[in-house]
């Protein structure tokens, strides 16, 4: 008899599971309460998988063994809950694809930074060379990539999410890395800022002292929390000064690693990512290159012609002197922060969305340095408004991406910036925040 399996969710994750199980030898079952995409659909027909949209049919959930959930299903909802009465085990889509690769894992999780540490990483590995992949909530999902390489590789660079590390049970991280935590999807930790925290900490949960945890510390949370944890790996801490116990650090502008009796260093004006935020993921990510022995010239030279990720600080173009820059992927306060931060120019800045329980208190500072002027791209707006009322002098309101960007352009002037960094998730005028941030680049290219 075959093993079942049940799936819930049938997005990048759930279907990367159902293939990797289906090839396996599992008998499958996909579950998905909502639609499925055509694309997914058709990866499962093509695999013959068994699957239903719109509906969850518990007598064929409830017979699995074992459950896969997706990681953007909650477990409060009522399925799982009786999936969990029923004591059927429900494991992510993380822990079932490792149970299929015999390949270190360097793991990157963090409210902000963690996509662009993740390619910077992997940039960084196959510059030297290594047989190296890179999946999870950036790329391909774990297990698909898994599903489709018939040979193994020698590392996976996984970006994982809270979402992802709560289905964590043994899978093993080597070289964790915890870029900073910042207030994020409370909605889905009962509003309780430590139960986000916590879930954060899980990337060391199955760690050895033969493994490494990559931390910041000049991240206040992170600092607070780092004693409560149980951490048997050997950590790593890195800062933006030379203080005591720093793996890397920042000095006379050039950034130093000293890791394993050598020192890496170069002046930051030569990284290809600027900003303070950068500086950040730099250093983590030579970190973590430095641990598997890279040498300084290729950390070096990674680190110089590393190309941006799209929707993060991308500069779109240029329109009568005004630039114009794609910030997307920004779906929290911290992440805007740091793009209206290293903005030297006035901001024209597009903002709005989805509240995730945002405090606008803490962009209050920057906002009265750096914008001149408000755009709210959002279904209800009113808590943006109430909050900068009182410190940006013009605030407009819209529900159109074409109207945010004509009113940008209204309102910009020579050297002026134009920039889209909502702080909030795109889910209600958008499918997420790819489909923005495309909407926004098509808007100004066509100015």
């Amino acid at each position: 008899m075959k093993k079942y399996i049940t799936i819930i969710g049938g997005g990048e994750s759930g279907v990367g599971a159902a293939v990797l199980a289906k090839r396996k030898g599992y008998e499958v079952f996909l579950s998905d309460k909502g639609g499925l995409k055509d694309k997914y659909k058709e990866v499962l027909k093509k695999e013959n998988i068994d699957f239903e949209e719109g509906v969850h049919t518990e007598e064929r959930i409830l017979k699995a063994e074992e459950v896969i959930k997706s990681p953007g299903v909650p477990d409060k909802v009522e399925i799982i809950q009786k999936i969990k009465e029923k004591g059927i085990p429900v494991i992510s889509e993380i822990e079932f694809a490792g149970r299929y690769t015999k390949a270190k894992i360097v793991g990157i999780t963090g409210t902000n930074g963690k996509t662009t540490t993740t390619l910077l990483t992997h940039h960084i590995f196959k510059k030297a060379g290594l047989n190296v992949r890179v999946a999870g909530n950036v790329g391909k999902g774990f297990a698909m990539s898994i599903a489709e390489n018939e040979q193994d590789c020698d590392y996976y660079v996984l970006e994982l999410s809270s979402f992802q590390l709560d289905g964590l049970d043994k899978f093993r991280i080597n070289t964790a890395i915890l870029t900073n935590i910042t207030p994020d999807h409370l909605d889905r930790y009962e509003y309780k800022l430590q139960n986000y925290i916590d879930s954060k900490y899980l990337i060391t949960k199955e760690q050895t002292g033969t493994d490494h945890f990559i931390y910041c510390a000049d991240d206040v949370l992170t600092l607070q929390n780092l004693n409560n944890q149980k951490i048997e790996s050997q950590q790593l801490p890195f800062s933006i000064k030379k203080k005591e116990g720093m793996t890397a650090f920042i000095q006379n502008e050039q950034i130093f690693i000293n890791l394993n009796n050598t020192t890496t260093n170069m002046f930051i004006n030569n990284l290809a990512l600027k900003g303070k935020h950068n500086l950040y993921n730099s250093m983590a990510a030579g970190i973590a290159a430095r641990l598997v022995d890279i040498s300084d010239d290729v950390i070096k030279e990674s680190l110089t012609d590393f190309e941006g990720i799209e929707h993060r600080l991308e500069k779109v173009t240029k329109v009568r002197g005004v630039e114009y820059i794609n910030d997307s992927k920004a779906t929290n306060v911290n992440s805007t922060w740091y793009a209206l931060e290293c903005m030297s120019e006035p901001v024209i800045w597009i903002v709005g969305g989805v509240d995730k329980g945002n405090d606008y208190n803490e962009l209050k500072e920057v906002v009265a340095q750096k914008v001149k002027a408000i755009i709210c791209l959002g279904v209800d707006n009113q808590k943006i408004v109430q909050a900068f009322k009182d410190i940006v002098p013009i605030i407009e309101e819209t529900q159109s991406m074409e109207r945010a960007v004509k009113l940008g352009y209204q309102m910009g002037k020579k050297g002026d910036v134009v920039l889209l960094s909502p702080a909030c998730a795109s889910f209600d005028l958008f499918e997420n925040y790819e489909e923005r941030g495309k909407a926004f680049k098509m808007m100004v290219r066509e100015l």
